[in-house]
């Protein structure tokens, strides 16, 4: 809070600001460091407005905490911590007479010295600091009356419920139709997600949550890294040099050593239309399409197409989203490919958010500028989830390997520069689209151009 009135949020060598208030503001925000009562923001004078606004400034951004305080025994019941920006917590209305159950995606764990209550479709998680909460928690595995459950937990509160229930942590049943099982939780989408699927997708990607992500290397002084190369086996050995062809190598070979990470394109020459047609042609377009019903045991006929690279028992769950920066012949604008027509269809995405996308991919690569086109590779996760238990999420990233290895060939083939890309954020996606995050969200990235460097290995 600095003498001019204004006001910043700092970390390290970052710096947030946050605008600019009165000495009287300044004062009532000051407990902000140890926590400020929300009787604060309370009242229409013209103090609790500006510090209405520095506070909801704080929460866009993530930086705040909300504690349930116990005065009676001087600890924190209850600590919300934001997992995504814009997080402001609003209490559901209660009465005695619902019926409340835990989400299924719900799940408490020891984090350091904490117990922390969290759920991939929740935007914040909650930190225990009362057992009895934890206690009564577990009790709610099964649908309870939230009368009954007052009576057995005295010191609960209807409002720290209705918390839990905005923030995805509690489902409420219809008492006539609901028993709290799968299918009383979200539509038909997420009912085919299994837990470990959902916490896999939101915990390895960016969006849902606040810890860091990628190349952190965050246990480098604890751990030394393994070596390059997995020290040999003891046991006999056969060389398979003398086995190697001296012929020149095909041309299919030559392709796959020419193939290499490219981070820095060539804005003076842009990828054209015309190469971009060919490039998505090759390693993307539906190339037949046929329906079965013979394996589904009953469930009518499936549609199935065939494409370029494998898939998984052919679901061909992976779309192409693309944010063009640059390229000779193509607005700047949002993308997604339609592999069935072979076209391109624009979707209503604003500068702002292309150039977040685009902005998070030239990071990412640590390069020099953003990548002239970069493709979102998504998921329908329902096509794929609707016939493999447990093991859909890790068939999707298998995919997702697949088309990734096959970009990569077909940009060398090309003498195009791409790079694949580890992360993604997938509320971003969610907020250009206008699809939830279970429906269909981001599983890979990969950006292409033409390259303006030589070739780094990897």
């Amino acid at each position: 809070m600095q003498a001019d009135g204004s006001v910043a949020a700092v970390s390290g060598d970052h710096s947030l600001n946050l605008g600019q208030y009165s000495r009287a503001a300044i004062e009532r925000a000051g407990p902000l460091a140890t926590g400020l009562p929300l009787a604060s923001l309370a009242g229409r004078s013209i103090v609790a407005r500006q510090v209405h606004v520095l506070v909801r400034r704080l929460a866009w951004h993530g930086l705040l905490d909300y504690r349930l305080f116990s005065p009676r025994d001087a600890q924190d019941m209850v600590v919300i911590e934001p997992q995504v920006a814009e997080y402001w917590p609003e209490p559901a209305k209660l009465s005695n007479g619902d019926i409340l159950v835990l989400s299924r995606f719900a799940y408490l764990r020891r984090r350091g010295n904490e117990m922390v209550l969290e759920s991939p479709r929740a935007g914040a998680l909650f930190r225990i600091g009362d057992p009895a909460i934890a206690a009564t928690l577990a009790s709610l595995s099964r649908p309870q009356k939230i009368s009954n459950l007052r009576r057995r937990a005295a010191a609960l509160d209807i409002e720290l419920l209705g918390l839990l229930l905005d923030g995805g942590m509690l489902i409420k049943l219809d008492p006539k139709h609901g028993d709290g099982l799968r299918v009383n939780e979200g539509d038909g989408n997420l009912v085919l997600w299994d837990f470990h699927d959902l916490v896999f997708h939101t915990r390895s990607t960016e969006g849902r949550h606040s810890e860091p992500v990628g190349g952190a290397y965050a246990y480098a002084a604890a751990v030394p890294s393994l070596p390059a190369l997995r020290p040999s086996w003891t046991g006999k050995s056969v060389s398979l040099d003398k086995f190697v062809s001296a012929a020149p190598a095909s041309p299919f070979t030559r392709l796959l050593h020419a193939r290499h990470s490219t981070r820095d394109f060539d804005d003076r020459n842009p990828v054209t239309l015309p190469e971009l047609a060919q490039f998505l042609g090759t390693t993307a377009r539906v190339l037949s399409e046929w329906k079965s019903g013979d394996d589904v045991g009953g469930g009518g006929e499936v549609t199935y197409t065939s494409r370029p690279y494998p898939a998984a028992g052919s679901a061909y769950e992976l779309e192409l989203y693309l944010a063009v920066s640059n390229c000779e012949g193509l607005a700047r604008g949002f993308y997604h490919y339609d592999a069935g027509r072979h076209a391109l269809v624009s979707l209503d995405a604003s500068p702002e958010q292309i150039r977040a996308l685009l902005a998070t991919a030239e990071f990412a690569m640590d390069a020099s500028g953003p990548p002239q086109i970069l493709i979102t590779i998504a998921a329908r996760f329902g096509r794929i989830a609707w016939k493999y238990s447990s093991i859909a999420y890790s068939l999707v990233l298998k995919d997702v390997g697949c088309m990734i290895q096959t970009f990569y060939l077909t940009a060398a083939d090309m003498s195009l520069g791409g790079c694949a890309i580890g992360t993604s954020n997938i509320d971003l996606f969610a907020r250009m689209t206008g699809l939830e995050l279970h429906v269909e969200g981001p599983v890979g990235q990969f950006a292409l151009g033409r390259s303006a460097q030589r070739p780094i290995p990897g």
